[in-house]
């Protein structure tokens, strides 16, 4: 998809933002012009939808009310916004951007995003190890991370699986949906299944293979993104699916009869980056604005209404979010793959994968 739209919404925010902080301030005998960042403007990629909408309560109307500055929000997927910054290179127009699929480890190589030191993020001393990993490979820190396990249609006539392996179980035969390789999730489940197996990401071509016969078999169907699992729970009669947490959520939240499972060898995760672009004219205000991304209210709204896993310790959830995502402890079992691995064998991951499903 090729999205390159400027939404007003951010902008609209911010204008309401500084006039309602213009009209309090102007009660002490100060202005927004007083803030130290005010008439500046950051340009910022989003994920759209409810993504954006979170966003905006968490990260963007607390900046542009504290700093003056004002957001513009594009909404860009992660490879067109990789895509983007790349032919911009020569005159970046995008200040902050956001991957969700491991593009960072590209940008960084490619010198498109510019490096962060953890003692540039006031929330450093917070943040779990997994937050600033990339940090020393030049990526920008985890803002927020999506664990992937099993979704599990509570009604099915099936018992409740408990390993990545109990994808290949009789009891769920014909019920099982799997999620194609173009979307980074059905690459990372597999990963995970390969560990079970015992090739792990070095040699994962048992997986590809069983996974495929599933699929080729008809005991499986192969879904491509999020809309089309909650088609094949809602009207296809799946029962299991390898799939991430905060979207196991939204099914929830549409009446499905769904739990997220966490099997017994461990999930894995889908990480969302922010990133500096290089070359714009105000990188300490983009730090400044990821740094936002990573206070603990700003991610208590993503996990409160998104379902993710924060990734500062000091986050503070209600008793059902709590309940919902893991948090703390439970996020050290998480099995994390080096964007760079992944990157490397993915298309020949695919090719492999192409071939045996369209059998």
């Amino acid at each position: 998809m090729n999205t390159r739209r400027i939404l007003t919404t951010g902008a609209l925010v911010a204008t309401g933002a500084l006039v309602l902080a213009g009209c309090a301030a102007g009660d002490e005998g100060a202005s927004s012009g007083d803030k130290e960042f005010a008439g500046e403007t950051l340009v910022v990629t989003s994920f759209g939808g409810d993504w954006e909408k979170a966003f905006i309560e968490a990260v963007v109307d607390p900046f542009e009310e504290e700093t003056g500055a004002e957001v513009e929000l594009i909404t860009l997927y992660s490879a067109d916004a990789l895509a983007q910054v790349t032919a911009q290179k020569a005159s970046p127009q995008i200040d902050v951007v956001h991957f969700s699929g491991g593009q960072e480890f590209t940008a960084a190589q490619d010198g498109l995003i510019a490096p962060i030191a953890a003692d540039e993020l006031s929330e450093s001393g917070d943040l779990i190890d997994l937050a600033t990993a990339g940090l020393e490979r030049g990526e920008g820190p985890v803002i927020q991370l999506a664990p992937i396990g099993l979704v599990y249609n509570t009604e099915a006539d099936a018992p409740a699986p408990t390993s990545w392996l109990d994808l290949f179980d009789e009891a769920y035969a014909g019920h099982i949906a799997l999620t194609d390789f173009s979307n980074t999730y059905g690459v990372l489940s597999m990963l995970r299944v390969a560990d079970a197996l015992g090739g792990g990401i070095d040699d994962p071509s048992q997986a590809i293979t069983d996974l495929g016969e599933l699929a080729s078999s008809g005991d499986a169907i192969v879904v491509p993104t999020s809309p089309d699992l909650q088609t094949a729970f809602a009207q296809r009669d799946t029962w299991l699916a390898p799939y991430a947490m905060d979207y196991a959520g939204t099914l929830q939240d549409a009446g499905l009869p769904v739990e997220f499972i966490v099997p017994e060898e461990g999930a894995t995760a889908s990480l969302i980056t922010a990133n500096v672009v290089e070359g714009r004219d105000n990188p300490d205000l983009a730090k400044l604005f990821i740094d936002f991304e990573l206070r603990p209210e700003a991610q208590a709204v993503f996990a409160e209404n998104m379902r993710y896993s924060p990734v500062n310790t000091k986050a503070e959830l209600s008793g059902d979010a709590a309940d919902a995502v893991l948090t703390g402890d439970e996020l050290e079992t998480v099995v994390v793959y080096a964007p760079g691995d992944v990157a490397a064998s993915r298309q020949s991951w695919t090719d492999e994968w192409n071939a045996l499903i369209t059998k």
